[in-house]
Parts: structure tokens; sequence; C-alpha cells
């Protein structure tokens, strides 16, 4: 009797220990937590902001004819002017398209809203539109399928989950969202092997994508030294340093140089 009643109190403290173990460690867990979600916005009195542009050295690639032969629905988009591969859009004046230009630096002290308008993906003519997308952690992200064909939207990331679902004509739009930084995730359609397209998740909003005429304009920014980066899928990265002092404005360019080879 002795013996089984020394064993229930040892059991007991056992687990008495065990439970403020326990309570210890999901109290340590949920401080960063709470940490993580603590900080302040931008000053806006003191915010300030860098343009620039995108400037492509040497004469780029002529670009190539995509064949759509084998999606007759798709090809007749292309009738009058063969679709066009996007690895290399060049733009006005000597610069790029479909750079992705964003600042890397220390933003851990401020909070930023997460946008509830979706960033959009339209299918059409076989084609990703636009070729090269960014958004920030889980903002909606829109799929849409504007052709009278099925694609599929199969975006392969390294930090994020892969996911690959298909969308007949007429269907409601795809709905996704991204939990982590990444740069950037390619997007592929098992369907029809010639449509490509990159997506880009930023934990801040201080990102762009260049157009036709490879400019960027990142605003409300808070005095600090941030490193300017331009991403592109073909030509890799290209970084400058950048002081910003309150309310000021710096302009710079960043170069992607071609190869002797031309590419």
């Amino acid at each position: 009797m002795k013996i089984r009643l020394t064993i229930l109190v040892i059991s007991t403290a056992v687990l008495a220990v065990a439970l403020i173990g326990c309570g210890n460690k999901q109290a340590k867990n949920e401080t960063p937590a709470a940490r993580a979600t603590a900080g302040k916005t931008v000053d806006a009195a003191t915010a300030g902001s860098i343009t620039g542009t995108i400037k492509l050295d040497g004469a780029p690639p002529k670009m190539k004819a995509i064949k759509m032969a084998a999606e007759p629905g798709c090809a007749k988009d292309h009738a009058n002017q063969p679709a066009m591969t996007e690895d290399i859009v060049p733009g006005e004046n000597g610069t790029l398209q479909n750079v992705i230009v964003y600042l890397q630096g220390d933003f851990g002290q401020y909070i930023f809203t997460t946008p509830t308008s979706p960033a959009t993906i339209d299918q059409k003519g076989c084609q990703y539109h636009p070729h090269v997308l960014a958004l920030t952690v889980n903002q909606p992200l829109q799929v849409i399928n504007s052709d009278p064909v099925t694609h599929n939207i199969h975006p392969v990331p390294k930090d994020n989950r892969e996911w690959n679902q298909s969308q007949p004509p007429g269907s409601a739009p795809i709905d996704q969202t991204f939990a982590r930084p990444e740069i950037a995730i390619p997007v592929k359609c098992n369907i029809h092997p010639w449509m490509k397209a990159y997506i880009a998740v930023f934990a801040n909003p201080y990102f762009e994508v260049t157009g036709k005429d490879g400019s960027f304009d990142i605003k409300n920014i808070p005095p600090g030294t941030y490193t300017v980066t331009a991403w592109h899928e073909h030509y890799g990265t290209s970084e400058q340093s950048v002081t910003i002092g309150p309310k000021e404005s710096k302009n710079v360019t960043l170069t992607f140089k071609v190869t002797a080879a031309g590419s």
C-alpha cells in the first residue's frame, strides 16, 4: 500500500513539473509573436522617395515568335502579329521592361497594411498578363482565364506552398495568397509549355515592376540607408546603395549589360 502511495505522489509531482514546463514554453513562444505584430507606421512628414530607371547596356537580343499551332483557339488571337517571347523585353530609349525593383533594409520597426485589392494575372492569347507580377505577403491574388480554352496556373516556389489549378473557359477566378516573401516564383502552365510568368512576394510595399519606359518610383520611405535591387529573370540582379534623409528624393540608374553573344 505504501509503495502504491509513493508511486502516486511521484507521478503527480512529475505531471505538475511537466505542466509547468509546457506553460513556460507556451509563454516564450507567445512573446515573440506579440513583438512581431508591434510596430509603428512610417511618418509621412519625414518619408522620402527613390525614383530611377533600369537601363540595358548594349543591343538587346531579338524577341522570338511563339508557335501556338497546337492551340488554334489561341493562335487565332495572334493571326495578324505573332506572340513573342517575354524573357527580355526592351523598353523605350535603351531601358528594360519587366524588372522588379525593390528596397533591401531594416523595416522591422514598422507595420504595413496588407492591400485588400487583389493583384491579377489574366490568361489571354495563351500568355500570362502581366509577365512579371509583384505583390505583398497575404495580398489576394486573382487568376482570370479570358481564353476559350482550358488553362492551369502552376507556381513553383521554394519558400511558399506549391499549387496547381486548372481553369476552364468561363470559370470563376482562382483566388490564392502567398504566406512568405520570395523573389521570384516561376509560374508555368502544364497544358501550354510556352506560357511563363514570375511572381515576386514582399513583406513591405517598397517595390515596383518596370514598364515600357523602364522607370520606377518608390515612395513613403523612412529615412535610412537601403540597397536598391533590380531583379530580372535573364540578367539576374543589379544593386546600388542609397541613403535617404528626411523628405529627401533620390534618383538612381541601374544597368544590366548585354553580353558579347547578345544575350
